[in-house]
């Protein structure tokens, strides 16, 4: 899951040449992004097998989701930063070719450390590549219909990818293996390492000062330890003394973090982001619906394909009632928010959302498809259709110019340690509600108990969202 933001662009060294075919250049560009959205959902279809092959618990298998977005969120803005330095499409090229390095390592894995690494590594590929491709669509179009078009477009794109990923993941998964998820990536990254030198201006490079590479560490660090602790604590219970120690290393950490975040020169995160009231909301909105959103998708997959028997494939396309939902909603929020204002349109698509995750809740052993998700599928799509869009106008409203990179690159930060930190929250939960019961074969309850966990996610983000000034959202 993923929302595009029209970030401000480092201004291009280079005036956008007519010769060098738009299209073609759009087409680069937008191929890089979809290439790391797919990641994010791909390997969501093909967790099973790659559980079942290398070894992993069922509470374990969420690092393979979890290792990618806490690399992915937790460097986004350096990899911003970097852009910078070195300028966008050497950021973009640069960070294409790591990540389909990385992929390759991850189809040959043998074991599960080093999936595991493999995954980290695509994260931080990731980190690098996604800030530069809005700002290499700015550049490259000039301002008016034309790069109005080629945002529509990225749009478009970026909220079918979630979707695309799961169906794709379903049809490699089901005709050829799990492995195929990550070199699917080979072609799609050559061919845009190829073409973006060859189609697409490179930016002006800008200095500014030093990377906060302290910021990047504790921040990605204490984010890891928390999720770990999370995790560990789910397969080991609470009193495990390695969760103990990670949940203290986390807090020192994270901590850390945010004195560092007030000294240095140019900080990850600028805290007087979280000044204006309407905001900081977002932000926590921003966290609190991925929280919940992974969960679905993470436990909705087990279920289908461990205790239904359905084929990856087949679980792919369970879901696409609900990201077709989700898209055409997505792509008619504008009208709604002109009209009625984005708070209306967050309250309504919590609400929407928070609903169909209750209904999840009340999955029980039997339960098929048509009857159980389907409906509650569709909810949460519509939900997030109304809710994702109305977050990123409160969000860049009234941001000064100077900090308007800041405010986005912190958005698509939000979504990814959301996600992340939500997902192993959840698997604490699921863990927990098995090995109390004496269940611990029972999915179901486990999976239950967490979509309970996920509704309170949404609900909160509901809650928080009643505290918005209206006019504000506008």
């Amino acid at each position: 899951m993923s929302t595009s933001v029209n970030v401000p662009a480092a201004e291009p060294s280079t005036s956008p040449n007519r010769d060098r075919r738009p299209l073609i250049a759009l087409s680069a560009i937008i191929g890089a992004q979809l290439m790391l959205l797919l990641d994010a959902t791909v390997v969501t279809v093909a967790i099973p097998g790659i559980g079942s092959d290398l070894g992993f618990s069922p509470t374990g298998m969420s690092w393979v989701l979890n290792v990618y977005t806490l690399a992915f969120g937790g460097l986004l803005l350096l990899g911003s930063r970097i852009g910078d330095l070195i300028g966008r499409r050497t950021a973009l090229v640069s960070g294409v070719l790591a990540f389909t390095a990385a992929s390759v390592l991850g189809g040959f894995a043998p074991s599960g450390p080093w999936l595991l690494v493999a995954r980290a590594l695509q994260g931080a590929a990731a980190a690098l590549a996604a800030p530069s491709t809005l700002a290499l669509i700015t550049t490259t179009f000039k301002e008016g219909p034309d790069r109005n078009r080629a945002l529509s477009l990225y749009s478009a794109v970026a909220g079918a990818g979630s979707g695309i990923g799961l169906i794709v993941g379903g049809l490699l998964t089901d005709y050829g293996n799990w492995r195929w998820v990550f070199f699917i990536n080979i072609p799609l990254g050559v061919a845009v390492a190829l073409l973006v030198p060859r189609h697409v201006a490179e930016t002006q490079r800008h200095s500014g000062g030093p990377f906060d590479l302290t910021g990047a560490l504790t921040g990605t660090l204490g984010m890891a330890s928390l999720v770990y602790a999370f995790i560990r604590a789910a397969e080991e219970g609470w009193g495990d003394g390695r969760a103990v120690a990670s949940f203290a290393a986390a807090g020192v950490l994270l901590a850390a973090f945010l004195v560092n975040e007030t000294r240095v020169r140019r900080p990850l995160v600028v805290l007087r982001l979280f000044a204006d009231r309407n905001r900081a909301i977002a932000y926590a909105c921003m966290l609190l619906t991925p929280a919940g959103m992974f969960g679905i998708f993470y436990f909705t997959t087990q279920y289908l394909q461990t205790v239904r028997g359905y084929s990856p494939l087949k679980t792919g396309l369970g879901f696409l009632p609900m990201v077709g939902l989700m898209f055409v909603t997505a792509r008619t929020v504008p009208r709604v928010v002109a009209r009625f204002g984005a708070k209306r349109s967050v309250m309504v698509g919590g609400l929407l959302t928070t609903g169909g995750t209750v209904w999840l809740a009340q999955l029980a052993a039997g339960d098929g498809y048509a009857s159980a998700l389907l409906g509650p599928l569709m909810l949460v799509g519509v939900g997030i259709g109304l809710t994702m869009m109305p977050l990123n106008t409160l969000i860049l409203s009234g941001v000064r110019p100077q900090d308007a990179g800041s405010a986005a690159g912190l958005l698509q930060t939000m979504q990814q340690i959301g996600g992340s930190l939500g997902l192993s929250i959840l698997v604490s939960v699921f863990g927990t509600a098995t090995r109390h019961t004496g269940a611990g074969s029972d999915f179901v309850h486990g999976a239950s108990a967490a979509f309970a966990a996920a509704a309170v996610f949404t609900a909160l983000a509901w809650l928080l969202a009643l505290a918005v000034r209206a006019p504000a959202g506008r």
